[in-house]
């Protein structure tokens, strides 16, 4: 734990988790490499005494590839952020691109009675090479994060500052890897950083608490010409807890295929929750408009707005853990509770 510190200036914690932002070359490819990423981050504080907030930087090990998060590790996160709350102003967390969208969607929910920033940011070329995308994201998420009073899981790329539970990651290699297909910006950063304020979540504050996850067993599939009904009977037969329908357009499901329907319906009755979110990469579903739509809500099937399958999910997560009973989680599932659907108005736990 290496910590830059001065008298009147804001603080940030760093919680660095792993990720191709701090990765050297090794023999099979990128692996991460303790104390490389952290000796980097802290010549920024001589390179920029005046400009940058102080911050401490805390190393996680061991280091992970997002590809290897869990929810466990998720509870790691948050855990750091409740021991250091009341020390800092904001908090950073340095994190692998692959899964960040899912770590923020549930950190989102896990941090309940947020009023601080919490900025996921990370790299698609690691710090150590040329044309690395790693300086401009951390000094950007750390200047936020120091300045700015965003009470919310965020993510910092590539010049964007996206509402976590809003969030995708869209592009494999390119530097502006993410985006936020149902949802503005919540700031953008050019020669000046812009808040768009009329966005940021204002809900009422208390008292700062962690939300526990013990993951129920959730499981999200796409329909698609020729879906077997089976694949919903068997899924049933193992007890699991959910499913994240993701459907055509605005949430349409072939009427025609009756068994879907029937193990849809009978998946419900035996206390599933069914969330329908759409295959498209923007818009909303609507099981109103169509036949097609309208057969699955019969079935038991809920709105899934215009929310992430990675927030979706999470939300499940979320709403599982709190004590809920099947009605509760699906009524909860249709409400915005951190700002991760539009549609309808907004409404708390």
């Amino acid at each position: 734990m290496v910590s830059h510190s001065s008298k009147n200036k804001p603080s940030v914690y760093i919680a660095y988790t792993g990720g191709t932002i701090g990765m050297v070359p090794g023999d099979k490819g990128y692996r991460p490499e303790a104390g490389f990423l952290t000796e980097r981050i802290n010549t920024l504080s001589k390179s920029y005494p005046e400009q940058l907030p102080d911050f401490k930087v805390h190393e996680y090990s061991p280091l992970l590839d997002s590809a290897n998060m869990s929810p466990s590790d998720w509870e790691q996160i948050a855990s750091d952020i409740e021991s250091h709350y009341t020390e800092f102003d904001g908090f950073v967390i340095l994190h692998g691109t692959d899964t960040m969208a899912y770590s923020a969607s549930a950190l989102s929910f896990m941090l309940e009675e947020l009023s601080k920033p919490v900025i996921f940011t990370g790299s698609q070329i690691p710090i150590g090479q040329i044309r690395s995308d790693a300086i401009d994201n951390i000094i950007g998420s750390l200047l936020i994060a120091g300045y700015q009073a965003i009470p919310e899981v965020a993510i910092y790329f590539h010049n964007h500052l996206y509402r976590g539970n809003r969030c995708q990651k869209v592009d494999a290699s390119g530097f502006d890897a993410f985006a936020s297909p149902n949802f503005p910006p919540l700031a953008n950063v050019g020669t000046k950083i812009e808040i768009n304020q009329s966005i940021i979540n204002k809900f009422p504050r208390n008292s700062f608490k962690v939300q526990r996850i013990t993951p129920p067993k959730i499981i999200t599939m796409n329909l698609f010409p020729g879906f077997d009904a089976s694949i919903i009977q068997a899924l049933t037969e193992q007890k699991i807890d959910g499913i994240i329908l993701r459907t055509y357009g605005v949430g349409n499901a072939p009427v025609q295929n009756k068994a879907l329907l029937q193990a849809l319906e009978h998946a419900h009755q035996q206390g599933i929750v069914i969330v329908n979110c759409t295959q498209c990469f923007q818009g909303h579903v609507d099981m109103s408009g169509y036949e097609t739509g309208t057969a699955l809500m019969n079935a038991g099937v809920v709105s899934g707005a215009d929310m992430t399958v990675e927030a979706a999910l999470s939300k499940l997560y979320y709403l599982f853990n709190i004590g809920l009973e099947q009605q509760q989680i699906e009524t909860k599932m249709q409400q915005n509770l951190r700002g991760e659907l539009t549609r309808p108005s907004t409404t708390s736990v």
